[in-house]
Parts: structure tokens; C-alpha cells; sequence
């Protein structure tokens, strides 16, 4: 196809979902639809924030419940299952899944992303992508990039410094572009240190494309093109939907020399790629998925992500416990965020027809508060819930977050469960203490009444399926396993990012750099009310023999598991690393690796964790590379980031690049160089005497100024500079 012009309207889609048909190619049109935890495929009026009605899918968990199961092989499975369905419907790309870092626990965007640190996020992404796209159907990695707030979210200026943008920021999506190969990048809508992400060269060709070898599609969140041209040049190659005014821009453009057709080319043939890639995989697709099967897999996945926050041994409960439902997310469950990624599900269960399945006969249940705006309820309706509450052995009291506390477009305003809410749950206290806290919630919510129930369980948002799952964990049918990926602090005020969140009109600063989410907390020593990774179990484990080992390639981590309790159960290994005496600026400890295993009481298993090299480099401003930093790391191994059970040290070369001494090298920076240090000394003796104090002072100095100080000139200590530089260079080869 030699006409550019006839290539230029596949830069664009043909209506909300669907890239153009080029005849002149033989390309037909694809068609693009929101996902990620399920799809939503509209087939009337469309939308991009989830107000019309989609055909029905199975609503998998969002990624606030996926993530807490830290099971990759999970999360394939549910990517298979999500392809599947995705060519039974007739979508060739799946819009998802959504990598940002949860920065703060009031982004209204919370529920469709992984965690606060991007090791596991990374890690579930590319599981979720592989699973998906063996399927023949594309993903859209996204938001990319430094999205991390839903406040003017389509203008405001994410600033960040180079390192914590690298390390915290960009990682995890590099980890899934390295690994799986997704289809498609979605680039985001605010500015990235001052330029639209749609028009950031930097970040969509230079890191993207040159540094992670990103081989697909970037397009962009629907709307967040400002002008077409500017943002093909910059890396973008699909705008979505199509703006025909930028179209026209494109043409004139053209015309006037503003943009080349190797730019047209190259984004029309990556788009065509995938195009006839979907296409191919969607000629001989079959018209129905299994909508049983995918059902059960829904209800196994919320199994392994409901998460045991607390228990002081009234869970599991006994099916003859006389147990009374408070709250209505009991019978009208919030299962999934609102906006874009609203699924109309295939069947819909409810946790408390399921608890009554469970126990044989009907429970005692009382709606007492509203989940929803303008859902009316008794007037009486508080009264009603304690009542049903006082004469139960155990109070079951559903509470959450409904769908307009949190929500795609906008951040929550604090992070506290709803006022009524919070005042129910104190009257069913003052007749009954005997309550097991049961939530629904897209984000981590406060709970000040932690040390007052005597349970807490966190079921997330679980999918169309959670009901039974909560169900099954509340009566031991499932041992809990999930594991928190977020941080749950006792005040907002203690969140690392409370006094950056969410910026003004000057834009939004990252202030609190690398110290993001249980980062700070561990940096500032701040009590948490449940730490990153944690999540109880109705049986308990012990850890024995700790192996660590450098290897050609990292960090091997080895060791023994035993189940030491009565139930079988699954426990989740996570292992840290740090370097003692690093030269730049670190956090205490940072996840590098982590397996989950299976055990029957009594049993034991060796667990093995690969920590690659590349997960211990630090981004360094200085050499603008990743650098492993030798020394002695020590690597902690454990059920949470603060219950670390076991540690080992093992000692790792590094990789560091030659950094030749310059005048503006400081005297300390000298004197680390043993060829060197003599005459630093010398020059500094001369300059300062013996004072001890002094020579402290004088080793932040520049060379260049010691030179001065000491009657060098600039040009004889360079002379020495470049000797000592030769001489260093040739002993490390």
C-alpha cells in the first residue's frame, strides 16, 4: 500500500471501539473494548466510563483482589480464561491490565491497580498478559505513565525525579515489557515532568521502544491527545477515538513538511500487525465461552485473594454458631470498581444466601445502612440491625465502600469508612462484642476499630463470584491465603505521600521520592495498623535453614517451610534485600522475589526464590544507567514486610562503571582512591593543618577549590587527575 494518505485514518479509530477498515490493504477493522478483570463489550450506546450496559462476561476480581493472591499462575489462568471470551465476543484487544503504583489510598482509581511496590506488580501483569494474549487477543498495558490520581487527571504535571520515576515508577511496566510482550501500551493523560505523556518522546520511544525493545502499539486513553501530530512524532501511534480534526491536522501537516511519511509508515504497520494478528486469531473463533467453568475459576481466584487481617480465633466459625448478617453489601455485594471497567457479569452471588447454603436454614440479617445514593431503607433500619445482633453468638457486619465513594474520575476525599457506617457498628459493639468485621472495598480503608472485634476480614472486590468465596472463608470450607499489596496505615497523615497528594494547578510532586508505601512507613519507623504482605491463616508456618547464594545471575534464596498447625493451608514467601553502607541514598528493605506453596499439616516443602541481578541495580542519576551496587547484601525472608522470620547475608561484586576523578570531584571522593589519597592528603595538610574538624569539613569540598586553597593550579592537579584516572582504568581492565 504505497498512498500515505490512505494510511492516515488507521492513526485514529472509526468510532469508540473499533480501528478503521483500510480496503486498499485488505485490513478490516478491529474492535478494542475496556477491560481488564472482564469484559466489556457494548454493543449500543458506548461509553468510556462504564453509564451504558455491556454484553455478559464473567466479572473476574480487579486487580485490588488479584494482587492480594501473589499466584502468577492464578492470574494466567484468568487471562486464559479472559482471551477466551474475548474472541467468543468478537474484541481483539483487551484494554488492561492497569500497572500504576498505588502512591496514595485515596486514588478513586485504586481497585484496577496491583500494589504499592512494582516487584509484584510487575510480576502479576506479565502473568495476566501472558495469559491473555495465548489466546490470540492483545492487552493495553496501562496507564503509562505516573498516573497515580484521578484529581484533573487530564492536565495535572506528574513531578518526579529521575531515579524514583526509574525505580518505582516505570519499573513495573518494563518488567512486563520485557517479560510478555503486550500488544498494546496505553499512554495516559497527565504531563510527565511537564509534557503530555501522548507527546513524550522520552518516554515513548526512548525508554519504550529503545531501552525496553516494546515491539506493539501505543495508543492512547480515550481522549488524551491534545494534537496528533505532535504526538506521532513522539512515539504515539493510535488515537482513541479519533479526533477527525487532528486528522485534518495530520494532512496538513503532511503537506507542510511537519511530519514525514516514515512516521505515518511506521505507526500504520504496527497498527496493521496487530490488526491482522487479532484478525487471524478471531476468523475461527467459536460463538460462546464456558460460562460454568469460568464461573468456578471466578470463585477459586476470590478464594486465594480474601485476606485474614485479624482473628483471634473465633474464624473459622462452626456451622451450628448462631451468627447474625449486618449490612447490606451481605445481600447486594460490591463486587467491582465503577467507570470504565464496569462488567455486566454472567451470574451474580451474594455472601449471604451463601453463608445460608453454608449452615442449612436462613440467617438473621438486617440491611442497616445504605450502600448506594437513593436506596431507601426503613427508618428504623439501625435499630433493626442491633437487634438482630444482640441475641446472635456472632455478629457477621458487612461493611465497605459503595460505588460512589470511589470511583474512575475522581479521588476519595479521606480514607475512613462511611460515618453511618462506623456509628452502627459502635451500637452492635455496645450489645454484642462478639463481630467479625467483613469489608468490600477498592482501596485500603482506616480501621480505628481494630482492636475491638475480633475479627477483620478483607475481601476486597471479589467479582461476580465472591459471595460464595467470603462464605467459605468465614466457615474454614477455604483456608485464607491472600496477602495485603498495600500498606494500612493508622491515620492518612502517616501515608509517605499525605502532604504531596494530589497537588494543585502547579501540578503534582512526588516529594517523598523512593519512600513510597511501606518504603516510608519502614524508613520512619511508623506504626501501621497492617503492613505490607500481611494476611493471616487458619493454620500457622515455620521457616528453617535459610540458604542465600550469589550466582552468575543474582541471588539464589533457599528455604524450608513447614505447616505447623492442624489445616492444610498455602503460605506465601516473600524475601527482601539491602545493602548495608550503600553510597546513595536507600529504603530499609525492598521486595525482590517471593513463592507461594501448598502444605498439609505437619509438612514441609524447600522453597526456592531466583532474585535476578537486575533487581537489586539501582537507577543511577550520575552514570543515567541501572547499576548493581557491590557489597554485602542481606536478604530477609518472611510472611509480611515487618514479619520477617529469617536472615542471611551474601556478598555481591557489582557492576559499577568507571567514574574517573574530575575537578569537580569532592576530597572525599579522592581519598576513596588509595592512588590518590596521599597527595589529597598532603595538598589538604598544607591547606588546613592538623585540625581534625576541618579536614571533615573539607571533604564535601571540590578538588578544584582544595587546588586553589593549597597553591595547586587547576591544570597540575589535572595533570594528576588523568595519571591516577589511566592508572585505574587499566587495573579494572
Amino acid at each position: 500500500m504505497a498512498d500515505v494518505h490512505a494510511k492516515i485514518p488507521l492513526t485514529g479509530g472509526s468510532d469508540f471501539w473499533h480501528t478503521p477498515a483500510i480496503p486498499e490493504a485488505d485490513l478490516p477493522e478491529l474492535m478494542w473494548t475496556d477491560g481488564p478483570h472482564g469484559v466489556r463489550k457494548q454493543s449500543g450506546s458506548t461509553d468510556h466510563v462504564g453509564i451504558n450496559s455491556s454484553e455478559p462476561a464473567t466479572c473476574f476480581p480487579p486487580a485490588v483482589g488479584l494482587a492480594s493472591s501473589w499466584n502468577p499462575g492464578l492470574l494466567e489462568r484468568v487471562g486464559v480464561a479472559l482471551g477466551e471470551e474475548c474472541r467468543a465476543l468478537g474484541v481483539g484487544v483487551l484494554l488492561g491490565p492497569g500497572m500504576n503504583i498505588k502512591r496514595s489510598p485515596l486514588c478513586g482509581r485504586n481497585f484496577e491497580y496491583f500494589a504499592e511496590d512494582p516487584f509484584v506488580a510487575g510480576e502479576l501483569a506479565s502473568a495476566l498478559v501472558r495469559g491473555i494474549q495465548s489466546q490470540g487477543v492483545g492487552t493495553s498495558l496501562k496507564h503509562f505513565a505516573v498516573n497515580n490520581q484521578e484529581t484533573d487527571r487530564m492536565r495535572r504535571d506528574s513531578q518526579v525525579d529521575e531515579r524514583t520515576l526509574r525505580e518505582i515508577y516505570l519499573r513495573g511496566f518494563g518488567k512486563v515489557v520485557l517479560s510478555a510482550q503486550p500488544w498494546t501500551v496505553m499512554c495516559s493523560y497527565n504531563r510527565v515532568n511537564g509534557t503530555f505523556a501522548s507527546e513524550n518522546h522520552w518516554l515513548l520511544t526512548e525508554v519504550l521502544r529503545d531501552e525496553w525493545g516494546f515491539e506493539g502499539v501505543v495508543v492512547s486513553d480515550w481522549g488524551a491527545v491534545w494534537d496528533r501530530v505532535r504526538a506521532l512524532k513522539a512515539g504515539l501511534d493510535l488515537e482513541m477515538p479519533a479526533n477527525r480534526t487532528h486528522e485534518d491536522g495530520v494532512r496538513e501537516a503532511l503537506a507542510a513538511g511537519g511530519i514525514d511519511e516514515a512516521t505515518i509508515d511506521r505507526a500504520f504497520g504496527r497498527i496493521e500487525r496487530i490488526v491482522r494478528r487479532a484478525a487471524a486469531s478471531l476468523a475461527d473463533a467459536p460463538d460462546s465461552f464456558d460460562v460454568a467453568g469460568h464461573h468456578a475459576l471466578a470463585r477459586a481466584t476470590a478464594e486465594q485473594c480474601i485476606v485474614l487481617l485479624a482473628n483471634d480465633g473465633v474464624l473459622p466459625l462452626a456451622r451450628e454458631t448462631t451468627v447474625a448478617v449486618v449490612g447490606e453489601f451481605a445481600r447486594t455485594p460490591r463486587y467491582q470498581g465503577a467507570g470504565s471497567s464496569r462488567v455486566n457479569p454472567t451470574r451474580l452471588d451474594n455472601a449471604l444466601d451463601a453463608i445460608a447454603a453454608l449452615v442449612g436454614h436462613e440467617v438473621p440479617f438486617a440491611p442497616g445502612f445504605a450502600t448506594a445514593a437513593g436506596q431507601e431503607l426503613p427508618a428504623d433500619a439501625r435499630e433493626q440491625a442491633v437487634a438482630v445482633a444482640k441475641d446472635a453468638d456472632v455478629v457477621l457486619a458487612f461493611l465497605g465502600l459503595g460505588e460512589n465513594h470511589e470511583s474512575e474520575g475522581y479521588d476519595r476525599e479521606h480514607a475512613d469508612l462511611p460515618e453511618e457506617q462506623l456509628t452502627l457498628l459502635e451500637d452492635i459493639l455496645a450489645v454484642n462484642p462478639n463481630v467479625v468485621v467483613v469489608l468490600s472495598n477498592g482501596a485500603s480503608v482506616l480501621l480505628p476499630f481494630a482492636d475491638r472485634v475480633r475479627a477483620i476480614v478483607e475481601g476486597w472486590l471479589l467479582g461476580q463470584a465472591g459471595g460464595g468465596a467470603l462464605a467459605d472463608v468465614l466457615y474454614g470450607v477455604v483456608n485464607p491465603s491472600g496477602k495485603l499489596t498495600e500498606t494500612i496505615p493508622h491515620r492518612l497523615a502517616d501515608v509517605p505521600s499525605y502532604l504531596y497528594f494530589p497537588g494543585d494547578d502547579s501540578g503534582v510532586r512526588y516529594g517523598e521520592g523512593l519512600f513510597v508505601g511501606y518504603r516510608g512507613y519502614d524508613a520512619l519507623g511508623t506504626d501501621v495498623a497492617f503492613p505490607f504482605g500481611h494476611g493471616l491463616s487458619y493454620t500457622t508456618f515455620a521457616y528453617s535453614d535459610l540458604s542465600v547464594t550469589a550466582t552468575d545471575g543474582g541471588l539464589s534464596v533457599a528455604v524450608t517451610v513447614t505447616n505447623t498447625g492442624s489445616r492444610a493451608g498455602r503460605e506465601v514467601v516473600q524475601a527482601y534485600a539491602s545493602i548495608a553502607g550503600s553510597k546513595v541514598v536507600r529504603v530499609p528493605r525492598e521486595l525482590k522475589g517471593f513463592a507461594s506453596v501448598t502444605l498439609e499439616p505437619g509438612a514441609s516443602a524447600r522453597v526456592e526464590i531466583a532474585i535476578p541481578a537486575a533487581e537489586l541495580a539501582f537507577w543511577s542519576v550520575q552514570d543515567h544507567a541501572w547499576v548493581v551496587e557491590g557489597g554485602e547484601y542481606t536478604v530477609e525472608v518472611g510472611s509480611s514486610s515487618r514479619d520477617l522470620r529469617l536472615s542471611g547475608t551474601v556478598a555481591v561484586a557489582g557492576d559499577e562503571p568507571f567514574r574517573p576523578l574530575t575537578l569537580a570531584s569532592t576530597v572525599a571522593e579522592g581519598m576513596s582512591v588509595p592512588a590518590f589519597a596521599e597527595v589529597v592528603g598532603r595538598m589538604a595538610g598544607d591547606a588546613f593543618g592538623s585540625d581534625p574538624d576541618l579536614m571533615k569539613m573539607m571533604e564535601s569540598m571540590p578538588l578544584a577549590a582544595l587546588a586553589g586553597f593549597s597553591g595547586q593550579s587547576p591544570r597540575q592537579l589535572q595533570a594528576l587527575l588523568d595519571h591516577v584516572n589511566a592508572v585505574r582504568q587499566a587495573a579494572q581492565g
